[in-house]
């Protein structure tokens, strides 16, 4: 198992039980994968450096989680396919 940080940046639109719902589905997804989940840091709606979807804010989210490095595919793949998510990051930590 490697520790791994997943960040989120969510569309600005939604409000605070639709930004939760996106966050227990992607915990859910983690566990589902035989991992774990460590933290969950909201750092709030912040201004982004440039337009995604014509968008220039976001509620960022950072997941701390361990998994197998085998199951990250399978996390980007649905995120990728998840609306409310503009944009994510996943990370090993060392």
């Amino acid at each position: 198992m490697h520790n791994y940080e997943i960040v989120l940046i969510i569309h600005p639109d939604l409000d605070e039980t639709a930004v939760n719902g996106v966050i227990e589905k992607t915990k859910g997804w983690i566990t589902e994968a035989g991992g774990t989940v460590e933290g969950v840091d909201v750092w709030g709606r912040r201004k982004m450096a440039f337009l995604i979807r014509k968008q220039r804010e976001g509620h960022y989210v950072l997941i701390k989680a361990q998994m197998l490095p085998a199951s990250t595919a399978e996390l980007e793949r649905n995120l990728r396919f998840l609306e409310p998510v503009l944009r994510f990051l996943v990370t090993v930590q060392e």
